[in-house]
């Protein structure tokens, strides 16, 4: 549904694809509020020791690049073929990006999107989309000291991603007996374990939990601890056993167009042949935590075919995450009874059978719709539970969307913008 300027807009999360899409719609002279409950491209600079696998070619725009440059004359962007640890990457451009005047005075830090409704509508009122179009979102956020506010809207963007909301790591994909009361306790993402969270780690045993590459990420980084600080013990358990083409539980890419992505799965499966530091358990589960009655170690009941009790220092839980749909749940949203992603979107990369993210294509502005008008999901969010979204990918969703919005089907701002950068 068309949305005409100088309408608002609220985009949700200023991670790149909420940075990003308000960028998109400043151009096209939308008024915009960038909500993010935290700082910005939290998400990245949380995991910036880890060096991403795609080149800064296929993480920036031509938009992006445009508005930077068009803010301060001198800068100079990284090499399109650069590798960057995502500390780089938000050093370089995301905080840049965020600080040019198109955004900057359009950025509410600390504030989270509590709730979306519509005006005067419940969520089961006049499901015919033409007629709830007509209503204003009304958005109910809170702020770092509390204080709550209501505004209305007339389009919402949800770009907040997945990565604030973790799987559970027990049998089924529901929480283990005693995770629920120790989750503060258990990491669900990427330490530095060799940084600034090497003390957490150094002479520990570690349970480490996961078959993806972020599991693959974070065992090499604890087998080179264990270089240094001998005493360091992984125990590390997946659900499944690896192809047996891969010596590993780490899945390979034949003929891998991202070198540092097969790099790193073919370290870690080595990790598995046993001896060293590293204990490899596959198709085992975690049945039940607690802590020990010194409160200082964990106490893990195992399933499976390691089935048993052991004790850990830490544990690291590489599971996955999914998105996080409560704010919107007074809203007429369709999702995938398998991904809880957007249920157009996810039945058409269904079809896409490839598990390269760099063959993931745009599927088109109409599997962006939702039965809510004005209302969209874009970015990691839009993938629902699935591993393998790809920032371009999100990129041309932002361009698509804007399509929609404008009402104009060969908008794009990306081709148009290539001629400021010449």
């Amino acid at each position: 549904m068309a949305i005409d300027t100088p309408a608002r807009l609220a985009i949700l999360g200023a991670g790149p694809i909420g940075l990003e899409a308000a960028l998109y719609a400043r151009f096209l002279g939308y008024d915009v509020v960038i909500f993010e409950q935290g700082e910005l491209a939290a998400n990245v600079r949380q995991c910036g020791h880890v060096r991403m696998f795609t080149p800064f070619g296929m993480n920036r725009t031509t938009l992006g690049l445009a508005a930077i440059q068009a803010q301060d004359e001198s800068y100079q962007p990284p090499r399109d073929d650069a590798l960057l640890t995502g500390r780089e990457w938000a050093d370089h451009y995301l905080l840049p990006l965020a600080a040019t005047d198109l955004l900057s005075d359009h950025l509410r830090l600390h504030t989270t999107v509590v709730a979306i409704g519509k005006e005067e509508l419940l969520k089961g009122d006049m499901p015919a989309p033409a007629f709830r179009g007509d209503w204003s979102f009304r958005v109910l956020s809170s702020d770092a000291a509390g204080q709550e506010r209501f505004e209305l809207f007339d389009g919402v963007i949800d770009c907040t991603g997945v990565f604030a909301s973790a799987n559970w790591l027990g049998h089924g994909g529901i929480p283990a007996i005693g995770e629920i009361q120790l989750r503060e306790s258990i990491e669900y993402r990427l330490p530095d374990i060799l940084g600034r969270d090497r003390n957490r780690y150094a002479d520990k045993h570690t349970v480490l939990i996961g078959g993806g590459m972020s599991a693959a990420t974070n065992i090499i980084a604890l087998a080179e601890l264990a270089q240094s600080a001998p005493a360091t013990r992984i125990t590390w358990i997946t659900r499944r056993e690896g192809p047996a083409s891969t010596d590993g539980p780490i899945a390979l890419i034949e003929n891998d167009r991202l070198p540092e992505r097969a790099t790193l799965a073919r370290r870690a499966n080595q990790l598995t042949a046993g001896g060293g530091n590293v204990t490899y358990w596959p198709r085992t589960v975690v049945e039940h935590l607690s802590r020990s009655a010194a409160g200082q170690t964990f106490d893990v009941q195992l399933t499976g075919e390691h089935a048993g009790p052991i004790q850990a220092d830490e544990i690291i839980a590489n599971v996955g995450f999914r998105p996080d749909n409560r704010p919107y749940g007074e809203l007429q949203i369709h999702e995938c009874y398998a991904s809880q992603g957007p249920m157009k979107l996810a039945a058409a990369l269904s079809g896409q059978q490839s598990a390269d993210c760099l063959d993931q294509k745009a599927c088109g502005p109409q599997t962006l719709l939702n039965p809510e008008p004005n209302f969209y999901i874009l970015g990691a969010k839009s993938y629902g539970r699935m591993p393998n979204f790809l920032l371009s990918v999100g990129y041309g969703q932002i361009r698509e969307v804007f399509a929609l919005i404008g009402d104009r089907e060969t908008l794009d701002l990306y081709t148009s913008a290539k001629t400021l950068l010449k």
